[in-house]
């Protein structure tokens, strides 16, 4: 019996190991794109007001876009 038991522990842990991994992995990639994000709208305030204008509004179309 402790056999059969084994035998379905290890592939549900291996499951739960990759899905954990699978997480933490687009969740790490999401807050590198927002901290990059953030970055680049803080040094965009320098360049002049119509290009950081235009820089943002392609930005919140893009994340639209990527909602839908």
């Amino acid at each position: 019996m402790e056999g059969a038991a084994a035998q379905m522990a290890v592939p549900v842990l291996g499951i739960i190991a990759a899905a954990a991994v699978t997480f933490y992995t687009v969740s790490f990639m999401e807050m590198r794109d927002k901290s990059f994000e953030e970055l680049d709208e803080k040094y965009s305030e320098f360049d002049d007001e119509s290009g950081g204008r235009q820089r943002r509004a392609r930005r919140r179309a893009e994340r639209e876009r990527k909602k839908k």
